[in-house]
């Protein structure tokens, strides 16, 4: 676990500060009849034009620069020519954005279009399931907190939350300790410290939690072919409360 000084906070804030402005760009483009390709080419540009790297890319061998994850995806969805965005679909987009060092990584699920019901709201629950989450993160207190007030929202919604992958400390590496599970018991996990800098990520399904991985090697599915969705900030927690560096427009602390 590394606990941040000021000056790293601050080249994290940058990091963060950008890797917002990518999704915002990123769900400006979304709409039917863009292939995942074509986002994934446009937001490297942007990226790369504003200084920055696209820390994704190449990192253990991915192929992209972001990824796109299309109905029932979880994550880690690879780009590609082949997937075209149709009305009524909903998209994870994952982003990670490096500069001077310091990493940003963050995550939205974006409807396509007019979507059902049922996926707003799974779309609205994982939401909250993160700023559910956040409200238990705080000096002191166990990580374990912050996980169970994620599951519990999620479960008490009718969904399940994917325990294969989990969230994780970052700074100049982007998967640093600690992992930051989406479900446990308020007693489990590290003991919080000032200057732990988090990607905190639920991922919620809206049937069983079961998973599996596809062909790719990278693509994580839902066993029951049900819609998933996906929402992450990068955080920093401080002695004030919790600072999102990944929420674009928004300097605060919850």
């Amino acid at each position: 676990m590394i606990c941040k000084t000021q000056d790293d906070i601050n080249g994290m804030l940058l990091a963060g500060k950008l890797t917002a402005e990518a999704l915002k760009y990123a769900e400006s483009l979304i709409k039917p009849n863009i292939s995942t390709l074509e986002l994934d080419k446009l937001i490297e540009k942007y990226i790369i034009d504003r200084g920055a790297k696209p820390s994704f890319l190449h990192y253990e061998g991915y192929p992209a620069s972001i990824c796109a994850s299309v109905n029932s995806y979880v994550v880690h969805g690879i780009p590609s020519k082949d997937v075209i965005l149709k009305e009524g679909d909903i998209i994870s987009i994952d982003v990670g954005v490096i500069i001077n060092g310091y990493n940003g990584d963050a995550a939205r699920t974006f409807p396509v279009g007019k979507i059902s019901p049922d996926k707003e709201r799974l779309i609205r629950v994982t939401k909250e399931c993160f700023f559910e989450g956040i409200k238990n993160l705080a000096v002191g207190k166990k990580l374990g907190e912050l996980s169970f007030a994620i599951q519990n929202h999620a479960e008490s919604n009718g969904y399940s939350v994917v325990r294969e992958l989990v969230g994780h400390g970052i700074g100049h590496n982007m998967h640093e300790a600690p992992e930051v599970p989406n479900y446990g018991l308020k007693t489990s996990g590290v003991r919080v410290k000032e200057g732990m800098c988090l990607a905190v990520e639920p991922m919620i399904n809206m049937g069983e939690r079961y998973v599996y991985v596809a062909e790719d090697g990278w693509g994580i599915i839902t066993r029951d072919g049900k819609p998933s969705a996906h929402y992450e900030n990068t955080v920093i927690v401080t002695s004030n409360g919790v600072l999102i560096t990944t929420l674009q427009n928004e300097d605060f602390c919850i």
